[in-house]
């Protein structure tokens, strides 16, 4: 049986891919953080917010995101998801990987609903950078 957050981080790519930002915003913690780039985070819905619709905006607004490979690590209320992150763009360069082996934590709700607390599409990259 497939896990549940493997769908649910297939809305999370969905929403990415039609540029909706709010229903994406609907999937994190009010205190989630994202790994923009190295060196660059954002912090809280709003700023995460800002943050996909510049990535977009350097995607030529055609940003794909699908997930490969994926390894959920499940205990309690937390989960750590190693994913491979595959990026699709109409873009010619970009200075960042479109092949990534992202790091994503997700906690439940009270009402037992996942969601994105940590999001780093560059996982274990950062150390590099």
């Amino acid at each position: 049986m497939e896990h549940e957050l493997k769908e649910f981080i297939k809305k999370c790519d969905l929403a990415i891919k039609q540029e909706d930002f709010d229903t994406l915003m609907n999937y994190y913690t009010d205190d989630a953080i994202l790994v923009v780039k190295s060196g660059m985070i954002a912090r809280g819905k709003e700023e995460i917010k800002k943050a996909f619709i510049a990535i977009s905006k350097y995607f030529n607004n055609t940003l794909m995101p699908t997930q490969g490979e994926m390894i959920i690590l499940e205990a309690g209320d937390t989960a750590l998801v190693i994913s491979q992150t595959l990026l699709e763009a109409d873009k010619n360069e970009s200075e960042y990987s479109m092949d990534r082996r992202a790091t994503y934590v997700f906690k439940k709700n009270s009402q037992g609903e996942w969601l994105c607390a940590i999001d780093n599409s560059y996982g274990t990259e950062l150390i590099n950078k």
